[in-house]
């Protein structure tokens, strides 16, 4: 919603309406969906470190080492149903493999 004029206080008009003051409402839980908590993201990561990657993961990784960066979006694409959701798989594990090269 546009930000409005304040009310006249007329029953008529470009700005008609009661004259109210806005409140300061508390901000609602649900704000905060998608958000990652601290916790999360640690059992994410050591979960991670434990089981390794998917199959798929593990072919994506292999394409864009390749350089086949496009096969490996297609192929997110097609594993997770969402191009928006491949290109996202295929920047986490670009990253982990620009990770891993500096660690060596």
């Amino acid at each position: 919603m546009a930000p409005s004029a304040p009310k006249s206080g007329v029953a008529v008009g470009l700005n008609k309406g009661h004259v109210v003051s806005t409140r300061e409402l508390a901000q609602k839980p649900s704000y905060r969906k998608g958000h990652q908590s601290k916790r999360t993201k640690f059992v994410r990561d050591l979960v991670r470190e434990v089981v390794g990657f998917a199959p798929y993961e593990r072919r994506l990784m292999e394409l864009i080492r390749v350089s086949k960066d496009k096969r490996a979006r297609r192929l997110a694409k097609k594993k997770l149903g969402d191009f928006g959701r491949g290109k996202k798989k295929v920047d986490e594990l670009t990253t982990i493999i620009q990770e891993s090269r500096r660690a060596h």
